[in-house]
């Protein structure tokens, strides 16, 4: 994971809704192919966090030699459990300058390249490290027009909080529609498939929405309150909130839509 201003990340609060979160990593892959250099291609996992999606590959591709990739010094800590040693690793890299340096069968990224401003701008490169039938396959949110992520935007530009808040986490931009995916990957000379789907997710316990929020969408701002409690507490009281009304519990747990947007490109042999 990567964002301009890097904000802290937890993974023990992230993994909380662990089944969640990889749910859309199982449906990326199910649309992977065969990959060059079978049985053991070469693999590289951009925006890895905790390294549990990780092992998902190794678990697909037992002979790989897979790395995973992450900014974040937290989650490569908490994604050495997942470590097999010699065929899976992990390394502190920024999918953002990140240069390979091998050729690879697949190129894997999931909930990560959202926090990169023109990440499309880098698939020439990846695309070039793959070999010939190699694929890019990567999965973003696209719920940033949902109300998890305008209340919160709409708070932090409030008068209190726009001198501290001002631009913290703003992501919209990032994310791009999914015909400008298909468009650009298509016109890199790839076959692609492009997706979206939208999870109805059923979160349980007490502000579940705030729960979730916390381990993604709200660390830009958790970091930058993080040495003023009270402004952090004060700010997380407004927030939660406005999330009780805009997703009220119901008696199965409290329903939070999530709209994914999928893509898997494959390099076209000669």
């Amino acid at each position: 994971m990567t964002a301009p201003h890097q904000p802290s990340w937890d993974p023990q609060q992230y993994l909380r809704h662990a089944d969640h979160r990889t749910r859309p990593f199982h449906d990326l892959l199910a649309h992977v192919g065969d990959l060059p250099g079978h049985p053991a291609p070469r693999i590289a996992d951009l925006g890895c966090g905790a390294g549990n999606v990780t092992a998902l590959l190794a678990d697909r591709w037992p002979d790989a030699r897979i790395t995973g990739y992450d900014t974040s010094r937290a989650m490569l800590a908490e994604a050495a459990a997942h470590a097999r040693p010699p065929l899976l690793d992990f390394a502190e890299a920024d999918a953002a300058t990140w240069t390979p340096t091998e050729t690879y069968g697949l190129i894997v990224s999931t909930s990560a390249l959202q926090w990169i401003p023109g990440h499309a701008e880098h698939f020439p490169r990846w695309l070039d490290a793959l070999a010939p039938g190699g694929t890019l396959a990567f999965q973003v949110p696209g719920n940033f027009t949902a109300p998890s992520h305008t209340l919160l935007a709409r708070l932090r530009e409030s008068d209190r909080w726009r001198p501290l808040l001002h631009g913290v986490g703003d992501r919209t931009a990032s994310v791009l529609d999914p015909v400008d995916y298909l468009t650009r990957l298509r016109g890199l000379g790839c076959t692609a498939d492009v997706w979206e789907t939208t999870y109805l997710q059923t979160l349980h316990g007490d502000d579940a929405v705030l729960d979730w929020v916390k381990g993604t969408a709200l660390r830009p701002v958790l970091t930058a309150l993080a040495d003023d409690p009270a402004a952090r507490d004060a700010f997380l009281t407004a927030y939660r909130d406005l999330l009780r009304e805009a997703y009220p519990p119901g008696p199965y747990g409290t329903v939070f839509p999530f709209r994914r947007i999928f893509a898997v490109a494959r390099k076209e042999k000669p």
